[in-house]
């Protein structure tokens, strides 16, 4: 506790008085904060500043005035800035302190925004200068205006309050010393209450809030805190009679009908919420600021179009509060309607001045259009598809006659304005990406310390969106900050092997496995990443990685299973590629020996082999296998059938035209249903489960056109190779 070594004769009692607001027109100033305690800020507002027209000397009314503009703020941080409350609230206590300097309550009201800006240090000086304009005593009977001082002390206390935190061992000992001096003192005992909710000490909240009702009888203020605390504990039934009591002592006690209003909205009981909201902006006759309290509950009760609607009706009242295209376009988003999310949030940072700008707005706009154009992939896979398409058709064009040629140029006419239409929608799509991309490098930097998860969510943006480059770019950042986890090295590593820059994503893997030699992941995509580089096997360069991969990892074949398996699938498959047929047979038995959920694959493997060297017996004894196993497996079917056309039709085993090869997406996995079509003719076959085709090209075939639905076609020149593997993008 601080040591009081002031005497009471250096306060003059004149100045005494006036600190505590005892001198002329009290009851204007407390009609004053009856405004404020009915949440008529604007009216509080008003009148705070017509008495200080009339008492300019008086710093009571400062004080009073300055805690209307921080409650105004905390009524609604949704619209309000921090910065420019705390600012206006400065200004005014400013003001108080010039008005008479050994007024406390000033300092105090300084110390409640200096610690709310963080200043702890500056907070705290100005709580010793409060408290050192206040008289010494040594007997409580000598305080002449013991109700003043005790009032004074509990502010002390209170500011110590930081958004729902509060340091109790600094803040109750002035709590104490002010019940010592009053122990009658309703508002000492409301704001003690208030600092117990806080620490969750619901039993001494309610103690106090309850003795502040006691000597205070006609105040509702207890009786809707105590309600308040059993809101908090979703014990809603037992907090309506406190409220219905606090309504019972005052009629016109607007606070409780909000209250009411939150509590049947968060009981889903909308009719009874939407009733008492209704009275609350009847007692506060529709002032605005009262209607904002209202939406703001709405927001919170997740009654998003409520909110839009009720957002117009401020407009059409009042089109200077611009920042309520805040919450609407928050609302907007939330309800999924992007769109309008979107030309809210325009409007808000089009005419809100930058300083008056929160963290938030720039977080949920990035979102905003993140969702608007989640779509984009496909998009472009789309238009790419169709502006193929297209030129198949510019091709054949020129080549058929009447009335073949007026019906193909309908579909080139109608097929370029689909193109156009769609490369149109991408540009725009891009553009608002860039706007995006700006709102989180804002939001990341909003605060000294940059926020390394709005880094890493903008980095998921652009991954999702197929802009892999940026992604590797945006996630790199992290890794230089000191993020390095195994994670954070795999989705840098395979945003650049998706961006196929190979040799920046086996750069980053390196790193990986120099800093986490066990992981067996970054052996993978070492591995990965040398085989995308060398699709062909031409090189030889996945293969070495792979064997080390399956070392490795055989070390715990049940934890690493897995990563074995992974291993086994690629050395299996280049064997066979390459015709060692016993090393391929023993890889897929090795498989085959890893988890009985790996044996249905490896019998598969096995029956690719066994068709590949023309052994149509065995692969249907290893189909039958599958079978077997699993009746159903349509793949087996599948492959029994073509085996059974192939020994019917008496295809050659190898003829000369032939080719076949594997369908698979960038992480490796197969891709079923793909098409592989030779360019400009109607030669084509689709792969089966395994992603495998196979069929014969006609003479002078130059190109392979390679599509999947979700995926970007491709075309492959056809060269002296009978084997054209490929890797298909989304």
């Amino acid at each position: 506790m601080i040591k009081r070594s002031f005497k009471l004769a250096l306060l003059p009692a004149a100045v005494f008085c006036m600190v505590f607001g005892t001198g002329l027109k009290a009851q204007t100033l407390d009609e004053a904060r009856t405004f404020t305690k009915n949440e008529q800020y604007d009216k509080a507002e008003a009148l705070f500043q017509q008495l200080i027209k009339n008492e300019p000397a008086n710093s009571a009314i400062f004080f009073h005035y300055g805690e209307n503009t921080l409650l105004n703020y905390f009524a609604d941080t949704i619209s309000n800035s921090l910065n420019i409350a705390m600012k206006e609230a400065a200004d005014i206590f400013n003001q108080g302190v010039s008005a008479n300097a050994a007024d406390p309550l000033n300092h105090i009201g300084l110390a409640k925004v200096a610690f709310y800006n963080n200043e702890d240090a500056k907070a705290e000086e100005l709580r010793v200068k409060a408290r050192g304009l206040l008289p010494a005593y040594k007997k409580v009977a000598k305080i002449k205006d013991p109700k003043g001082y005790a009032y004074a002390l509990a502010k002390i206390a209170e500011s110590y309050i930081r958004f729902e935190q509060v340091d109790t061992a600094k803040a109750l000992p002035f709590i104490r010393e002010a019940l010592s001096i009053d122990p009658r003192n309703s508002e000492v005992y409301i704001i003690a209450g208030d600092i117990y909710i806080l620490v969750n000490d619901g039993s001494k909240a309610i103690k106090n809030y309850n003795l502040a009702q006691d000597w205070d009888l006609k105040s509702p203020a207890a009786n809707m805190k105590i309600g308040s605390i059993y809101v908090k504990g979703r014990n809603l039934m037992a907090a309506i009679p406190y409220y219905e009591q606090a309504i019972a002592l005052d009629q016109n006690y607007a606070p409780a009908y909000r209250e009411l209003g939150q509590l049947y909205s968060m009981a889903g009981r909308f009719n009874d919420s939407k009733k008492y909201f209704e009275k609350y902006l009847e007692l506060t006759q529709g002032n605005i600021p009262a209607k904002i309290r209202y939406v703001n509950a709405l927001f919170y009760a997740k009654e998003y179009q409520e909110v839009i609607k009720n957002v117009e009706e401020i407009f059409a009242v009042d089109q200077s509060r611009t920042y309520m295209n805040r919450i609407a376009g928050y609302s907007a988003y939330e309800e999924g309607n992007y769109a309008l999310a979107k030309q809210y949030m325009d409007r808000l940072f089009a005419n809100l001045d930058a300083d008056r700008l929160i963290k938030k707005d720039f977080i949920y706009y990035a979102r905003i259009i993140a969702r608007k154009n989640q779509n984009y992939p496909k998009l472009v896979i789309d238009a790419d598809n169709d502006a193929s398409e297209l030129a198949t058709l510019q091709a054949k064009y020129a080549t058929l006659k009447s009335p073949a040629k007026e019906q193909a140029k309908t579909a080139i006419d109608a097929l370029q304005a689909k193109v156009d239409g769609a490369r149109a929608q991408i540009r725009q799509a891009e553009a608002e990406f860039e706007k995006a991309f700006e709102a989180y490098d804002k939001a990341v930097g909003f605060s000294d310390e940059e926020d390394l998860n709005l880094l890493y969510e903008k980095g998921t943006v652009q991954y999702g969106a197929h802009m892999y480059a940026d992604a590797a770019a945006t996630w790199s950042r992290l890794l230089e900050k000191g993020r390095d986890s195994e994670n954070d090295f795999i989705q840098v590593g395979r945003a650049y092997y998706q961006d196929k820059a190979f040799d920046k994503a086996d750069e980053v893997f390196t790193k990986m496995i120099a800093k986490y030699p066990e992981n067996l992941q970054g052996y993978l995509w070492m591995a990965n990443t040398a085989s995308a580089k060398d699709p062909d096997s031409e090189l030889g360069l996945a293969k070495p990685r792979f064997q080390a991969l399956l070392q490795k990892a055989a070390a715990d074949s049940v934890k690493n299973v897995k990563e074995m398996y992974d291993a086994i699938r690629y050395l299996g498959y280049e064997a066979l590629q390459t015709k060692k047929y016993d090393e391929a047979k023993a890889y897929y038995n090795r498989m085959m020996n890893l988890s009985p959920d790996y044996r249905i694959r490896a019998l598969s493997s096995l029956s690719t082999m066994y068709m590949t060297m023309g052994e149509y017996p065995k692969a249907i004894e290893e189909n039958n296998k599958i079978l077997a196993i699993e009746p159903g497996n349509e793949a087996a079917k599948s492959s029994n059938q073509y085996i059974a056309q192939l020994q019917k039709s008496a295809i050659p085993k190898a003829h000369p035209n032939e080719i076949t090869g594997v369908i698979s997406d960038a992480s490796g996995e197969p891709i079923p249903g793909a098409s592989v079509r030779v360019k400009d003719t109607a030669a084509e076959a689709w792969t089966n489960a395994r992603g495998e085709y196979k069929f014969v090209m006609p003479e002078a075939s130059e190109t392979l056109v390679i599509s999947a639905k979700g995926y970007k076609s491709i075309e492959i020149p056809v060269s002296k190779k009978r084997i054209y593997n490929a890797t298909l993008d989304k």
